[in-house]
């Protein structure tokens, strides 16, 4: 989460150098706002003005994939465009 502006039920993602996600308290799934810097799981969408996030929820922190080694590293989300 990039910044939620709660007079306004909305806010941006950030898409790690591409252009921000839009995010609106609608689109919300068992929570009424972000925080800063909270990670989330959505559903990225075109929109009138750029990238629209839906269905978006606050991602588990225990979530993790293993190496060749087997060695255990943290799961990361992308963002496809």
């Amino acid at each position: 989460m990039k910044k939620w502006f709660r007079d306004k039920n909305t806010g941006f993602l950030d898409n790690r150098g591409g252009p921000d996600i839009l995010v609106s308290k609608r689109d919300l799934i068992d929570c009424q706002f972000l925080k800063v810097g909270a990670v989330v799981e959505f559903e990225c969408h075109p929109g009138e003005k750029g990238l629209v996030a839906k269905k978006v929820k606050l991602a588990s922190r225990h979530k993790s994939t293993g190496d060749a080694k087997g060695k255990k590293k943290e799961f990361r989300f992308g963002v496809m465009t």
